[in-house]
């Protein structure tokens, strides 16, 4: 038998650190090679760690709830005897064995970004007397709007009163009962408030898929919220249409990269986004973070007929050929559910190209917690008054209408209109000599 440092494994290329939520092992026990030692949650998943090999827990390093940094010993292990070479296999095993369980966990659900709401007093008792919430379970009740009363209610099994996330699925797979718990009344006739109902009609009756309840909620959530306004303008897209017809074969000949018009309006956006920033930023409360990277999410639909952000980071930094491979490189990954957290983490402005699917302008739902996002319809070859040299002349434009739905509490009309409009001069002042 040999000693073994137990680390806390890499969960993540973002995920620094990890939250202990339980020890399934106690100091002095035995386990067989996998057998779970404890569980470790980030603010997207939670992760078991196996047994890299069969032996006995001789020391813990840190308790249940402590933060612990990627890498650190979390434990001392006495493991059957082992040469050196064999160690970091031992590591890799594990630290495979936590990036499985978290693919296998991602495929379940995905993730978005929201605020959880205001708790609301009730009548039903606490069935959750611990009060501690893992990041994931706090994550988990930010995408459904889960107030921390709510998850109190919720029946916990796991050990010692901790909620899991298997207990807050189920709770939702039920239907929220105890969502709109009501506060207790002394005089029940003291309140007579009158039910609507409605003829839903008869039908196929289709369930909503986990993803598809979690985009409702996260848009009912955002419309709740944010006071939306829509301002719109018309943009005279020919001289770029024509530039990239001109050019796109040449451009994958050269990149072996697809030019597509999205990577040309991330581009505008981005220049756009930084003549005025604070159409990039988020509400705090009484506070407005205004954000420094300029990351734009692409709204774009899955095979299953759902919607994904996926998120083209630091966009204003990056050059026609890297926007294209990124844009290309992300929606093909969300055509074969391949993206990851990371693709679908971060936007700080997202835009939407329902021009894709025919639609002349849209009015965008806001993907909290941004404050705004716009809407591309599709690029329309039309009869347009022009002003030329010899006068005004009709003559055949490709035009398109932008549509940006704005939080008003924190954005105005100056700053919405300004905005979309310098989209729009981007688009339109193109420069055709552009080399690629």
């Amino acid at each position: 038998m040999s000693k073994f440092e137990l680390k806390m494994p890499k969960m993540g290329e973002s995920i620094t650190e990890g939250t202990i939520i339980n020890w399934l092992i106690n100091e002095g026990d035995s386990f067989d090679e996998g057998d779970i030692i404890l569980e470790v949650a980030t603010d997207k998943v939670d992760n078991e760690v196996p047994a890299p090999a069969a032996g006995t827990l001789l020391e813990t390093k840190y308790q249940a709830k402590d933060v612990v940094k990627v890498g650190e010993v979390i434990a001392i292990l006495e493991v059957e005897a082992t040469n050196s070479k064999q160690k970091p296999k031992e590591e890799a095993a594990t630290s495979s064995a936590v990036e499985t369980s978290q693919k296998k966990t991602k495929k379940k659900r995905s993730i978005t970004s929201s605020a959880v709401e205001a708790s609301t007093s009730n009548s039903f008792s606490v069935n959750n007397t611990n009060t501690f919430f893992s990041p994931l379970i706090i994550s988990i009740a930010k995408e459904h709007h889960i107030s921390f009363e709510e998850l109190a209610r919720i029946p916990a099994t796991g050990n010692e009163g901790r909620l899991r996330k298997s207990d807050v699925f189920n709770y939702i797979e039920d239907g929220r009962p105890y969502k709109f718990a009501q506060p207790v009344v002394q005089d029940p006739t003291a309140y007579r408030i009158p039910q609507l109902t409605f003829d839903k009609g008869k039908g196929k009756i289709v369930e909503m898929d986990r993803m598809r309840q979690m985009i409702a909620d996260h848009m009912v959530y955002s419309k709740h919220t944010s006071p939306h306004v829509t301002a719109y303008v018309e943009a005279d897209l020919t001289n770029m249409v024509n530039w990239r017809n001109e050019n796109k074969v040449a451009f994958q000949e050269k990149y072996s990269e697809k030019l597509t018009f999205t990577p040309l309006f991330v581009e505008a956006v981005a220049k756009a986004v930084k003549d005025f920033p604070n159409i990039n930023a988020s509400v705090d409360g009484n506070n407005i973070i205004v954000k420094e990277d300029i990351n734009i999410g692409m709204a774009t639909a899955l095979p299953s007929g759902n919607l994904i952000v996926p998120v083209v980071k630091n966009a204003d930094t990056k050059d026609l050929k890297t926007l294209a491979e990124n844009v290309n490189e992300l929606a093909g990954k969300a055509r074969e559910n391949k993206l990851s957290g990371d693709d679908i983490k971060g936007s700080t402005f997202t835009i939407s190209n329902v021009g894709t699917f025919g639609s002349v302008m849209g009015t965008p739902i806001i993907n909290q917690p941004e404050v705004a996002i716009l809407a591309l319809g599709i690029i329309k070859k039309r009869a347009e008054v022009i002003e030329t040299e010899k006068g005004d002349e009709i003559a055949i434009r490709s035009m398109m209408y932008l549509s940006l739905s704005f939080d008003h509490r924190v954005v105005d009309g100056y700053l919405g209109g300004s905005f979309v409009r310098r989209v729009a001069d981007y688009l339109e002042q193109f420069d055709t000599n552009r080399k690629i």
